[in-house]
């Protein structure tokens, strides 16, 4: 006779809507505690068991947000319908209604009910948290908002990139850096900023270049957009330079989607003769293949002019020499719009070193503190924002090994 769990079990298996959901680990671990007959060893119960809560720990120790982040996640047939604003089959409704309530009821299941399951004590056997929650109620919640919430991978996570084999896969460990924690270049950020405001809000946007000196914290800024409007539903997918070729591939992947994406290249520059300077050229002037109306792209490079030239391209050995300059020079005006970061002077690189100072608690003198900053810019050869925070980092560092 089937027990409580056997019957969750058989209901779950029959779940076709969110079929993906059941291939995580937690199902396969439960589907494999439910396999046991009644007449197996208590140790192989256990230790089936003991599989299922590692996974719950793995995700932080409670079941209920486990399946709730699972079914949020999950990139299903009636996900895409909703979000694309199609009508969705009323088979297809019905069913997704049904499933979520079995995930409810799977969500709610706590530590005492396998307790009594396998006849042991509570203390003799790993427990987690869980509680009770109305999944279909959240999941038409964050369909209301399914413009900031999005779905499948790019739901909990806001930086992307493309991974050797194609796939576009989230960057966990991304720069958390906050549009707060800059200091000058105040203009240049506001212009990305305004510029990344009206996407988000659906009025026209430009696509971006970001150019100038190294170091001036071009890439912190695109990258600090987009924690901050994360919950307003943008996310970032980076493209290396070798990997343009496939922007109407990842464009064909994104079109359709709620989400707004920035498409961000960094470092860049081209040899004239590179093809994927062509393709890069297509999708800056709107060429539909490579565009999609949910993206734009924002690019950085440390020349203002992202063709690489050579003396012979000015002195002539093209017949159509003029008509090889314009080609080469007028990429930079296909965006629409560019923002130049130059070096910082004396006054501001001073000015970033003491606010850095003081946000890390150092106590030196003021003059001391420009002394040593002026110092370790003439041996970098160069003032830059990047190289304040290394200043400050060395500092820190000199102090932590003066204090052991």
């Amino acid at each position: 006779m089937e027990n409580k769990l056997q019957k969750l079990h058989k209901k779950l298996c029959s779940c076709a809507v969110f079929r993906g959901v059941l291939e995580h680990p937690l199902f396969t671990q439960f589907g494999g505690y439910c396999f046991l007959d009644e007449g197996e060893d208590g140790c192989a119960q256990m230790d089936s068991y003991a599989g299922f809560v590692a996974e719950i720990y793995r995700h932080g120790g409670n079941l209920t947000e486990l399946v709730q982040k699972l079914v949020f996640a999950d990139e299903n047939v009636y996900i895409k319908g909703v979000a694309k604003g199609e009508e969705v089959n009323p088979h297809i409704v019905t069913a997704t209604e049904r499933e979520l309530n079995i995930f409810s009821e799977f969500a709610a299941l706590t530590a005492e009910d396998f307790a009594e399951n396998m006849g042991v004590s509570l203390a003799d056997i790993p427990t987690f948290d869980s509680f009770n929650a109305d999944m279909g109620a959240l999941y038409q919640k964050r369909l209301r908002e399914i413009g900031k919430y999005g779905y499948g991978i790019f739901s909990s996570y806001c930086m992307f990139r493309m991974s050797d084999d194609k796939q576009i896969e989230p960057i966990v460990s991304a720069d958390k850096i906050d549009i707060n924690d800059f200091i000058g270049y105040e203009t240049e950020r506001r212009q990305v900023l305004d510029n990344t405001c009206a996407f988000i809000e659906g009025r026209p946007a430009a696509n971006t270049l970001l150019c100038g000196d190294a170091g001036t914290g071009k890439s912190s800024t695109v990258k600090a957009m987009v924690n901050h409007f994360f919950k307003e539903g943008l996310r970032l997918i980076e493209l290396r330079k070798d990997q343009l070729r496939l922007l109407p591939e990842v464009m064909g992947r994104i079109s359709g989607n709620p989400l707004k994406f920035i498409i961000f290249i960094d470092d860049l520059s081209f040899n004239k003769n590179n093809d994927d300077f062509s393709m890069l050229k297509a999708a800056l002037e709107g060429s539909a293949s490579a565009t999609a109306d949910n993206a734009v792209i924002y690019a950085t490079s440390n020349r203002r002019h992202i063709i690489k030239e050579s003396f012979g391209d000015r002195d002539g050995d093209d017949v159509h020499r003029n008509d090889t300059l314009q080609e080469t020079l007028s990429l930079s005006e296909r965006f629409g719009l560019t923002v130049l970061f130059t070096k910082p002077n004396k006054q501001l690189y001073l000015q970033i070193v003491k606010e850095l100072a003081a946000r890390e608690g150092l106590s030196i003198e003021e003059k001391e503190l420009e002394l040593k900053a002026e110092e370790f810019a003439l041996r970098k050869g160069s003032r830059s924002a990047r190289g304040a925070e290394q200043f400050i980092n060395s500092l820190l560092s000199a102090y932590k090994r003066d204090c052991r």
